[in-house]
């Protein structure tokens, strides 16, 4: 079995990786990115198609283990909600990679910075730092998302590091402009990128970065939930508000809207 934990790369940041030995593996740092691009790759080609037939692209048969915290673990049963269990039929191109993983936990020693997995019902450190009182309905004044207009660049980052995030983009690659070979890939999407919501015509439905973070907040804190019936896909991570150029801080928002939703 190929096994995948936290390691060091070069230039400091710590992601998921392939290890040969256990002391490869980092385990007193926060890792920058969630595991889950092992079995939600960043890009994934789904199937080829060539002199008018498509042929699904193949995957090799090799189990996989990975080492991962709490939150990361919980991320993948929200991913399989998603993937698995909304609607009548698998996503078969998730499923036939996630068949392949098994977890193994790494225990955190202490909580790290910005974690707020006890918040959410994740029993992942002993202790966090922050804790959160999560709000009973979501703030529907748009003005208190306004103050994010300017602060928010729409950059993305935030999702790029979510273990929960899930949307994604696909496309048609042509090898060469006299070609009809290609193949069509799955590439990661983020709904606070200013063109995650533009349709034909050039209407976007989600106009404002103050707009697109309120959407991404509902949706870790509340439309999953009441779809689900299930947990909030939110899993206290707090990578978000570790990658965030303009320290916008999900812990702050969720703490504002406790408060009544009043911008501070």
């Amino acid at each position: 079995m190929k096994m995948y934990a936290p390691k060091r790369f070069p230039g400091g940041v710590i992601r998921y990786g392939e290890i040969e030995s256990l002391n490869e593996m980092v385990t007193d740092e926060k890792s920058h990115f969630s595991p889950k691009e092992i079995y939600l790759p960043i890009v994934q080609t789904t199937f080829f198609f060539r002199n008018n037939d498509c042929i699904e692209s193949e995957i090799d048969d090799e189990k996989i283990v990975i080492y991962a915290r709490a939150c990361d673990i919980e991320a993948a049963s929200r991913l399989d909600t998603i993937f698995l269990s909304n609607g009548n039929q698998e996503d078969l191109y998730y499923k036939r990679l996630r068949d392949k993983v098994e977890f193994r936990l790494i225990e955190c020693k202490e909580s790290f910075e910005n974690c707020f997995c006890k918040s959410m019902g994740i029993d992942g450190a002993s202790e966090n730092k922050k804790y959160v009182s999560l709000p009973d309905a979501p703030v529907m004044d748009e003005s208190f998302w306004e103050k994010f207009n300017d602060k928010c660049i729409s950059c993305g980052g935030c999702s790029a590091v979510c273990p929960t995030c899930s949307c994604f983009d696909t496309i048609d690659v042509i090898y060469s402009e006299t070609s009809t070979d290609g193949e069509r890939r799955r590439i990661w999407g983020s709904c606070m990128r200013e063109d995650f919501g533009m349709m034909a015509g050039g209407h976007n439905v989600r106009k404002t970065p103050g707009e697109r973070l309120r959407f991404r907040v509902m949706h870790k804190m509340y439309d999953f939930k009441e779809r689900f019936g299930k947990s909030h896909m939110c899993v206290g991570c707090g990578r978000c508000a570790d990658r965030c150029p303009n320290e916008i801080s999900i812990i702050d928002i969720l703490s504002e809207i406790a408060e009544g939703g009043k911008a501070k």
